[in-house]
């Protein structure tokens, strides 16, 4: 992402209808649905143009949170480019896809159902070797083949929350997790070890470990090719110059591209129905994209911007952090009258931020990590939450100063 200052608000009215950063808001679906009877048969109808299936690949990081005690944001970014580079490459030398913005140190291919499994985990395990010799941070990778809905370019539906569900609370760094439906595509005699994980099998069924097997299955990797980077293409040639060795480097980009700002976060809350998968899967979208509305409604004319939607999370970014409290209240207030609940999070301090390749935008730092915290690990419905650098700037009336503790960090901020 560019380094650029909040803009004026869009008009509600004349977003642009692409996706921001995948999962996004798949907006030209929405108004679909929208103009539909909203019936389990439009729902069907709407999402059976977009079913795809294949292999979806999900990765998370480990020892990160370690990490990011002792680092820098920039280190941090230049730390976990490594592994999502190494992913790109032998995903995309095995024939996948990269599926939307890799933001944070997430990152997902999606394999057409052709795909051969045992070259496709031969692949992974060279890259998890690679990922080993060259890298300071480890990834899980959990690996499913299932049916999905592709929505501008994100995968949608149950087995895909489920695959992403397993690799980000599952799987330990080194490690590659398989579902039943991929074990069962490798051939008779396929020379994998796969040991069943205890405790693990849910919606996707029984899921398997990968404990070594042959790697000259797999295409050679891809290099040269940028994976979707949630970042302008001038950052990102600054960070694959950092080594996060040279301090003295990292102080003059991290002068050049961070911003003292104020984040807001805020996460809708997700209300349990009776209706089908594919009518909630819609609603969910439709309450996003209402939730979406809301918050540009509200925004204000200078010096605020929205970051992104993408599912029921929110990010907005704003100069200053009196605004940014009370838009925070605002948002809240209008989304409850709405009949939505949502927990907000608001923190300041420098970011990154700014335009990205595809158009949309994106933001990293401190502050979002705070605030996700605050909202959506520590926050009852309906609750906003400040730091003590947001909280400086507001009024604090109503407010309880609370202390906890998450991931082994002590965060004290305000809570109302």
């Amino acid at each position: 992402m560019s380094t650029d200052l909040p803009a004026a608000r869009h008009d509600p009215g004349s977003f642009d209808l692409a996706r921001d950063a995948a999962p996004g808001l798949p907006l030209t679906l929405v108004g679909q649905w929208r103009a539909s009877g909203r019936t389990a048969a439009d729902a069907r109808r709407l999402l059976g143009a977009h079913v795809t299936t294949g292999y979806s690949v999900v990765s998370d990081s480990a020892g990160l949170t370690k990490l990011s005690r002792s680092h820098g944001l920039l280190e941090v970014l230049a730390l976990i480019d490594g592994p999502k580079r190494v992913l790109h490459a032998y995903g995309t030398g095995a024939g996948g896809r990269a599926v939307g913005v890799w933001a944070a140190d997430n990152a997902q291919m999606f394999h057409p159902a052709s795909t051969d499994a045992g070259a496709l985990l031969s692949a992974l395990l060279r890259a998890q070797d690679e990922i080993g010799r060259t890298c300071r941070i480890r990834v899980g990778i959990g690996v499913h083949h299932g049916d999905y809905y592709d929505l501008d370019g994100g995968l949608y539906g149950a087995e895909a929350d489920a695959i992403e569900h397993l690799a980000e609370n599952h799987t330990e760094g080194g490690e590659i997790a398989v579902t039943e439906t991929v074990a069962e595509r490798l051939p008779v005699g396929h020379g994998f070890v796969l040991r069943r994980k205890d405790g693990q099998e849910g919606p996707l069924g029984p899921v398997y470990r990968v404990l070594d097997g042959p790697r000259d299955g797999g295409a050679e990797p891809v290099d040269g090719r940028w994976y979707p980077i949630p970042y302008s293409a001038a950052f990102y040639e600054d960070l694959l110059r950092l080594d996060p060795r040279d301090a003295a480097l990292a102080a003059a980009l991290a002068g050049r591209h961070l911003r003292e700002r104020t984040v807001v976060l805020a996460e809708r809350g997700e209300e349990a129905g009776k209706e089908t998968a594919e009518v909630a899967l819609l609603r969910g979208l439709e309450l996003s994209a209402r939730m979406r509305e809301t918050g540009l409604r509200l925004l204000p004319a200078e010096g605020a911007v929205e970051v992104k939607v993408a599912g029921p999370l929110a990010i907005y970014l704003f100069d200053r952090p009196g605004p940014a409290v009370s838009f925070a209240l605002q948002l809240r207030n209008a989304l409850a009258a709405a009949g939505m609940t949502c927990r907000v999070g608001v923190d300041s301090g420098p970011v990154l931020s700014g335009r990205t390749p595809d158009g949309g935008r994106d933001v990293a730092g401190a502050p979002v990590n705070q605030a996700s915290k605050m909202a959506q690990d520590l926050a009852a419905p309906g609750q906003v939450c400040l730091s003590e650098s947001a909280g400086a700037h507001a009024d604090l009336a109503g407010f309880t100063l609370v202390r906890h503790a998450v991931s082994g960090v002590d965060m004290t901020f305000y809570q109302g």
